[in-house]
């Protein structure tokens, strides 16, 4: 018996001025299922998803095609009517909780809001509800988080609260767009689960949009790969993952770290997505052997940081050295970034000692420090100056500490432009002309004009495609061979630290849980924190 579909979607096309950005997207969506979405950014999956809701309202969007949800064609209704559907049939989860709440109004007056616009309910009825729905996500003490606003919560805590409104009305088909990127990986795998528990309990549909191949491939029965506004490939996602037949989906699937084996290099379309021969386990011993020999470039004694008298870095100890990798792992609030700040002197800790090429720090001037240990940021997008062209960008380092003259300047920009894969003739163009994984070569271009001997990377490439990714994994890799650089890489995704790093610290609280050789803790990990923590990356 065939079972009528809850949404149909044909023929979808979007243009913004003639310019098509979606081309006959067509699929079907059964009640119960969920349907997986993944592409790169620009591919159409928030598209897809903002056209089901009729929120593409900008004059110069053109839609055409047809979105049946329920026998009734979307397209053809008024708004008026097409606000009755949405946060009651149709629900979204939208990607950034922080930007999606509203942070002037309290966390449970939100929800309370949505119950009493779709429903003829009495306000006691309705905060009842609420409350109910705040311990359905698993917030704990539900009458304090009402109370709550949203600056008040966590970004996992925000992001339940983003799944109570979305559920509030019982939908038939809820979307979730990316809502777990800014997550960290415990915290992301409790709100997938959340949401299949929810899904199961409602019977809802789910689309689940997201560019973490992993976790679509484990929560969604189908999965639709999108490229350029265009559906490449779509079929179960057993299928899909184990056997692509598109080369796209390939180059998705093979761009992401392995999750075992290390591969010399990624392949990527840079590199026509090449089998590069694995690194054995006698390489790494050698080169371990190679850098562990010497004395630590870089000593972290007994950190202790507090901030209004709440304890941030406890007894935090652990020593880098030249030419290694050293990975930092954690939850947020773990205290990563806390231990780079007190790196870069940025904060000032209140026990221990952190010393450079054997000096404390403390003893050295900012500017000089500064010089030597450079940060490249999560997002290219924030960390450079609109107005500021690329080649200028790059300078300006230079012209604060003195360094070089004009001509050599330029020539050195120039230089690094075409080491980080960038090329001369971007020396004149502004980041708005640069997608954002050629934004990060440039910001890591900018932190290598001062010949830095450390560069600490703070989830550089956590908000990056994929296979953006993997080229700028590439980079750091050929980037640390070509200038000895150390690279104190702070990150959430657990494949780029294995893949990475040849040691690893794992935080929580405040604390180191676990230190060593990455591939020991990630085979045979002693710490329960640190099992947890790998077994929800599914090591």
């Amino acid at each position: 018996m065939k079972t009528t579909p809850l949404l149909s979607i044909k023929n979808l096309t979007v243009k913004i001025d003639e310019h098509k950005i979606l081309s006959n997207i067509s699929f079907k969506l059964k009640p119960n299922e969920i349907l997986g979405i993944v592409g790169e950014s620009g591919s159409g999956k928030s598209l897809t998803a903002l056209s089901i809701l009729n929120l593409l309202n900008s004059h110069n969007i053109k839609s055409e095609g047809s979105i049946i949800f329920e026998g009734i064609e979307l397209f053809d209704l008024s708004k008026k009517r097409i606000q009755k559907i949405r946060g009651k049939q149709i629900s979204i989860i939208f990607q950034e909780p922080m930007s999606a709440l509203n942070p002037s109004m309290k966390c449970g007056d939100q929800i309370l809001e949505v119950i009493t616009t779709h429903n003829k309910i009495k306000k006691k009825a309705a905060k009842r509800k609420t409350l109910k729905l705040i311990e359905k996500v698993q917030l704990k003490n539900s009458e304090i988080v009402y109370e709550k606003y949203p600056h008040q919560l966590s970004g996992g805590q925000q992001q339940r609260i983003m799944i109570a409104i979305a559920v509030a009305c019982n939908p038939q088909l809820l979307i979730a767009d990316e809502p777990t990127t800014s997550l960290d990986s415990l915290v992301k795998n409790e709100i997938i689960l959340l949401i299949k528990s929810l899904q199961h309990e409602y019977k809802m549909s789910v689309i689940f949009i997201s560019h973490d191949l992993d976790l679509v491939s484990k929560f969604a029965s189908h999965t639709i790969v999108l490229n350029k506004g265009k559906i490449v490939e779509f079929g179960s996602s057993k299928k899909i993952f184990e056997s692509p037949t598109n080369n796209y989906t390939k180059m998705l699937l093979g761009s992401k770290p392995p999750k075992k084996k290390r591969p010399s290099i990624l392949p990527t379309i840079e590199n026509k997505l090449k089998r590069y021969p694995l690194i054995s386990k006698e390489q790494r011993l050698i080169r371990h052997n190679e850098i562990y020999s010497k004395e630590p470039l870089l000593k972290v004694e007994n950190i202790n940081f507090s901030y209004k008298k709440i304890s941030i870095l406890k007894d935090i100890s652990f020593s880098v050295y030249k030419g290694e990798i050293l990975g930092i792992v954690g939850e947020s609030g773990s205290g990563k970034s806390t231990i780079a700040k007190s790196i870069l002197k940025l904060n000032n800790f209140s026990k221990g000692k952190i010393s450079y090429n054997n000096i404390d720090i403390k003893k050295y001037e900012n500017k000089k420090l500064r010089r030597k240990i450079q940060l490249v940021f999560q997002d290219p997008y924030s960390s450079l100056n609109p107005e500021m062209s690329a080649g200028s960008s790059i300078i300006e380092p230079m012209i604060a500490h003195q360094m070089y003259n004009k001509t050599k300047r330029v020539e050195k920009a120039y230089q690094l432009l075409e080491d980080v894969g960038l090329n001369k003739n971007d020396f004149k163009k502004y980041p708005n002309q640069f997608s954002g994984g050629q934004r990060q070569r440039l910001v890591i271009a900018r932190a290598l004009s001062l010949n830095p001997e450390i560069v600490i990377c703070d989830e550089s490439v956590s908000a990056l495609d994929v296979s953006v990714q993997a080229q700028i994994l590439n980079l750091i890799n050929s980037l640390k061979k070509k200038f000895s650089i150390t690279f104190l890489l702070i990150s959430h995704d657990l494949s780029v630290v294995r893949y990475m790093t040849d040691r690893v610290i794992i935080v929580k609280n405040g604390e180191i849980e676990e230190y060593g050789e990455t591939d020991k803790i990630f085979e045979n990990s002693k710490n329960n924190y640190s099992k947890k923590l790998l077994s929800a990356n599914g090591y």
